[in-house]
């Protein structure tokens, strides 16, 4: 009787067969993870927020379907990596969402640095009051 193959999650992520930048940026953000302390299990989920790390219940990184790291940053950071020309604003439901920004796995080895960044600022940030009502 043969045992039952383990397949690694990491592998159905989604559809789209997965290449080696798929896996590379699955890693990368997964060391983000880690070195965050946060434990993070890939999700198949397309919702905002599903693959994303947290801050004060806020989020701050996340990795996109596209298996691109998603971050929240200062207006003027913003500014500075669009102009690098490394970043791409990000669009979700055809609105650009202000102060987030997508950066591509061949940036890999600007990750962890970001994702510090954004976890700071995002730490830092006033809590919002919510509207009653």
């Amino acid at each position: 009787m043969n045992a039952p193959v383990r397949r690694d999650p990491a592998a159905t992520l989604s559809a789209a067969p997965m290449t080696i930048d798929h896996d590379a940026a699955i890693a990368v953000f997964a060391a983000v993870a880690a070195q965050h302390g946060q434990e993070w299990v890939p999700s198949e989920s397309r919702k905002f927020g599903a693959n994303a790390l947290r801050v004060g219940g806020k989020i701050y990184a996340a990795l996109t379907h596209r298996r691109r790291l998603l971050l929240k940053l200062p207006p003027t950071r913003v500014v500075e990596l669009l102009a690098g020309a490394r970043a791409e604003r990000f669009e979700s439901g055809g609105r650009v969402m202000r102060g987030w920004i997508t950066l591509a796995p061949d940036a890999a080895d600007q990750w962890l640095a970001l994702a510090n960044e954004a976890r700071d600022f995002v730490a830092s940030e006033p809590e919002r009051r919510r509207r009653s009502p």
